[in-house]
Parts: structure tokens; sequence; C-alpha cells
């Protein structure tokens, strides 16, 4: 009895070999059907690198805008084209619209000049952007007056703001 099992179980495994080497073959004809494609080749463009202007906002400062793109080459099939942009309206514009700079704190009064001053180093440029690497600026200096009591000083406020509205 185990005999006949064991060679049930020999037939089987013919069977199941005998269909993988038939799936093999079929496999290899179907390949050997197919056309060989002949390699592309390779254009070598004597085209430039693209040179991006700066992106000009469609209204305002900041937000969308467009910036135009040209190259040089005599054999190029285009050497305009106008790509889509975003000026981020929180940047300072200041020092160019794409160019971020992270600033250390304000430093001290110069009593002199009655400025104070602080440095930025370059954080990021969009599409790169022609930026300077570190950046000043100054502002006036805050007066120095006494602190006003709280209640005082939100009336003045709520009065200054009611007098711009009236302008």
């Amino acid at each position: 009895m185990q005999s006949q099992q064991y060679v049930q179980q020999r037939r089987k495994f013919a069977a199941a070999f005998l269909a993988f080497i038939f799936i093999l073959a079929a496999a290899d004809m179907a390949e050997a059907g197919k056309k060989e494609k002949p390699e592309k080749k390779v254009k070598k463009s004597d085209c430039g690198e693209w040179q991006w202007s700066v992106c000009v906002p469609t209204s305002g400062d900041c937000g969308l805008g467009t910036r135009e793109g040209t190259r040089t080459g005599a054999e190029c099939k285009q050497t305009m084209k106008t790509q889509r942009c975003k000026i981020p309206c929180n940047w300072k514009k200041q020092f160019g619209a794409e160019c971020k700079y992270q600033f250390q704190a304000w430093g001290e009064c110069d009593l002199n000049t009655a400025l104070k001053t602080r440095t930025g180093s370059l954080k990021r440029a969009l599409h790169n952007a022609d930026c300077q690497k570190t950046v000043t600026i100054s502002k006036p200096c805050g007066k120095l007056t006494k602190p006003k009591p709280q209640a005082e000083s939100k009336k003045k406020k709520k009065e200054g703001k009611k007098q711009e509205k009236m302008l």
C-alpha cells in the first residue's frame, strides 16, 4: 500500500516537472519571437543650460507669478520658455524675494546713530537666485520711556485705531 502511494507521488512530481519545463519553453519561444529594438541613439545636444529670470508676481509683491527661461544653442528646438512660480509672502523683500535669511537677535542700541542692527545668514534661495551669504539690517532704536499702566495704553491704542479709520 505504501508502494502504491509512492508511485502516485512520483507521477505527480513528474507531471509537475514536465509542466514546469513546458512553461519555460513557451516563455523562451515568446521572447525569441520579439524583434530586438535597436538602441536609441543618444543625441548630444549643443544646447546650453536654462538660465531663469527672477519670479515676477502676477499682482502685488508676492504670491503666484511667472519667470522666463532662456538657453543658447544653434540646433535647440526651444530657446525660451515661461514657468509658473510662487514668491512666499512672509519672506523679507528687502534682500530679494527669492532669498530667505535666518536672523540673530537685535543688538544693543548705538547711541551715536540711534540705530540697532542685526545680521542674517542665508537660509534658503529659490531657483538658484543670486543671494548674499550674509546681510545686515538696521532700524531706529525704540524710545526709552517709563512703562505706563496697561489701562491707559489700551485706551490710546483704541483711540489711535478710531482715528485711522476716520482717515
